[in-house]
Formats: structure tokens, sequence, C-alpha cells
């Protein structure tokens, strides 16, 4: 059919019109749609949900309301940001980690390596019911009870000597929680932590929740926050730290393959990570709790405060 040329002009601005209207819609859509999370993006902000296991790997089985289960979904800021000091400083080495942990660690040098593992313990047994456990020994070897603090008793310190002396309300706060584990911070360290772990019968089976801590002056402790199986039996694992001075807890890489942040479980033999080389058979564990049968820490992402944004 032969078009007059109104009809061809007709045609031309409709065909414009319609070609302006899609581009329109091409640039409302597009960048939206690209700017929105999928829907996973605000669950894979956990160990678990970030770090996969190598393949042919299986994460071990975690109890329900355990600490494996607990620390496996233990907050992470996105992506890879820079580990921060107690200061809000940059910590020199940025060259150690692959993932920090969203918690605040107050703004004091008191939160160092083996303070975090204290403070991870503590914080899953505050959130767990069994609170009463929360008990940890000052390097002199004197204990230190949250639940003697909470009733209002503190610490009288001379020399090597502590007194417990009734000062304070009752208080069983978490602000008093934090007070209480700056004290903790203060007067333990890697060499009281360690004579409180019991020695792992078998480095080559570590499980979620067990140190590896060499007790000293200096030492340090990493923290076991993963572990997965292959059919054979062989273990991988993830390990967190926090350092000298006081810093963000982080996700170490692996300095032995740079592939992967999981390493490999061994009977024996030297353990490196990006700052302190352990010996396998420094690998530690807590002891086993005594709690009510009812006591069980939620399944949900532990909760405390974080330090996204600072």
């Amino acid at each position: 059919m032969w078009l007059t040329a109104t009809n061809r002009t007709r045609l031309g601005l409709a065909l414009v019109t319609c070609l302006l209207i899609a581009l329109s819609a091409c640039a409302t859509e597009g960048p939206s749609a690209m700017a929105q999370d999928p829907p996973q993006a605000a669950q894979s902000q956990t160990i678990e949900a970030r770090f996969k296991p190598p393949a042919g790997f299986n994460r071990v089985a975690a109890e329900q309301g355990s600490f494996a289960a607990w620390l496996r979904r233990l907050p992470l800021k996105p992506g890879s940001p820079p580990v921060r000091l107690y200061n809000g400083e940059l910590k020199a080495n940025q060259t150690a980690h692959c993932a920090v942990v969203d918690m605040a660690i107050g703004a004091r040098n008191l939160q160092q390596c083996a303070d975090a593992v204290i403070r991870l313990r503590a914080e899953y047994l505050f959130a767990s019911g069994c609170e009463d456990q929360i008990s940890f020994r000052f390097t002199s070897g004197h204990p230190a009870a949250w639940k003697d603090w909470r009733s209002g008793m503190r610490p009288v310190v001379t020399g090597s000597s502590v007194v417990w002396r009734q000062m304070s309300a009752a208080d069983g706060g978490y602000a008093n929680f934090e007070r209480y584990l700056d004290i903790v911070f203060t007067y333990a360290g890697s060499a009281s932590l360690a004579r409180e772990l019991d020695a792992a019968p078998d480095p080559s089976l570590p499980a979620p929740g067990d140190v590896f801590i060499h007790g000293g002056y200096p030492g340090h402790a990493a923290i076991v926050v993963d572990v997965a199986e292959n059919a054979s039996g062989q273990r991988v694992f993830l390990l967190a730290q926090s350092y000298m001075p006081a810093q963000e807890i982080h996700l170490l890489k692996n300095p032995a393959d740079e592939s992967t942040p999981w390493y490999q479980a061994a009977r024996s033999g030297w353990l490196e990570t990006p700052e302190w080389t352990f010996r396998r058979e420094e690998l530690r564990k807590f002891r086993p709790l005594v709690c009510p049968p009812q006591a069980a820490a939620p399944d949900s992402s532990p909760q405390f405060p974080s330090s996204s944004g600072g």
C-alpha cells in the first residue's frame, strides 16, 4: 500500500515517539533495577552465607543453639573494608584479612587478641541463657564471674591480690555487661586464657569455637569460627582474630593458599597465619557448659552493638 506524504510523516512521528518512550523506560528502570540488592543480600553478610566450603567439603554439623552455630552467623561488614583500631585509625597491616566482623569494640585499647576470644564466648553465653557460666580468670588466677559483677560486687586489685567486695547496685543490663568485659580485658590475657582451656585431643579435628592460643608475654590467640569436612575426614577451617593494638575482629586470609581463606587441619606441625605462627598442638577447647536444659542460643544472627558506619 502506498503512503501519502502526510501518512509517512505521521508514521515517522509515531515511531520516534515509541522509541523515545522505550528509551525513557530503559533509563528509568535500568539503573533502578541494578541498584536493588538481590533478595538474599540482607542474609549474605554472615560467615556461613559468605564463605562457602571448598569443593568436596561440607560444613560439619552444628547443634541448634550451639556456640558453633552462633559463630557461623556472626555479622560481617559488606565487602572487605579496612580493619580499624579502637581509636578509629586504620590498622597498619591491611593485608591479613578477608572480612571484618560487624561489632563495636569500644574506644579503649582493651579488646586485643585473647580478649576478642573472651568477648565472643561471653557474648554467646549472654545471649544463650547461660549467663551464670560467664567467668574468666585474671592473670593472677583469681576468678571474675559475671554473676558476681552483676550483683554489684567489684574487684579490688592490690598487686597480685584480688578481693571482691559489694560496691554497687545489682545490674544485669548489657551496658553493665560491657563494663564487666572491660575489667576482664584489663586483667586477663593469652596466658590466663590458655590455662583455662583444655587441650584438643586431635588438632586434625578442630571444631568451631576451638582456639589456637600461645599463652605468653606477648602471646596470641585466634578462634576457629567455621569448619568443613570432606568424605575422607579431612577438615578445613576459618580463623578470626583481633590483635595489638585493640582492633576490629577480622577473618584471616590463608598465607599458604591465596585462593582460599580455608586452612587445612593437621595433627602436628606449624600453622602459619598472616601475623602469627602457632604449633598445631596449641589448639585448645572451651570446657563443656552446664546450663539449664531450656537454655539455647537464638538461631538468628548474634545481636550486639554494630561498628558499621564508624
